[in-house]
């Protein structure tokens, strides 16, 4: 892989004050991160996961619009909990302070954490000051929890713990 940013100047084979393996491998990382940040996997994500909660969120008669500002307050955040879950969170609060926000926020986190999901790097604050990155993460990793999850636990009802599961899909689909 070339490197542009030093065209013209000597390399140097072993390192020292040269591109090296090091420079080389600073430049993948560059490149892996460029892809996780490109904008136009972002506004992807975005229309995906809104679509995801709205269509779970018009159950209890309400949806968003912007993913990164709607469950700032955490109130439309306990509420999705609520609906995909069937179980009831703690009462949230209604004040419009940062602290309120915080607290509603860290309710819908402790529920999550309490189904045995790890949210590595999510805080309450991340959330309620609309960072997309964490946000997005997190509605993922709910998606995770709550919609593959469970349909993983559903599909193991069918399948026999002797047989492979591609043996099963193929006996399935041969019917």
């Amino acid at each position: 892989m070339v490197d542009y940013h030093t065209a013209g100047q000597p390399a140097y084979q072993y390192g020292g004050n040269g591109p090296g393996i090091g420079d080389y491998m600073a430049q993948e990382d560059d490149w892996d991160r460029d892809l996780l940040l490109d904008p136009a996997w972002e506004k992807q994500q975005r229309k995906t996961f809104t679509a995801w909660c709205n269509s779970h969120l018009r159950k209890a008669g309400t949806q968003i619009e912007n993913i990164d500002e709607d469950f700032r307050d955490g109130l439309k955040l306990m509420l999705l909990l609520e609906v995909i879950s069937g179980e009831r969170l703690p009462k949230p609060e209604r004040g419009k302070m940062r602290v309120h926000k915080i607290n509603n926020v860290n309710k819908a986190l402790d529920f999550i954490a309490s189904k045995g999901v790890k949210l590595v790097s999510i805080g309450a604050e991340e959330i309620v000051d609309g960072n997309a990155k964490m946000t997005l993460g997190m509605i993922w990793t709910i998606i995770l929890r709550f919609a593959i999850q469970d349909i993983s636990v559903e599909a193991s009802r069918y399948i026999s713990p002797h047989k492979s599961f591609r043996a099963q899909m193929l006996t399935q689909l041969q019917e």
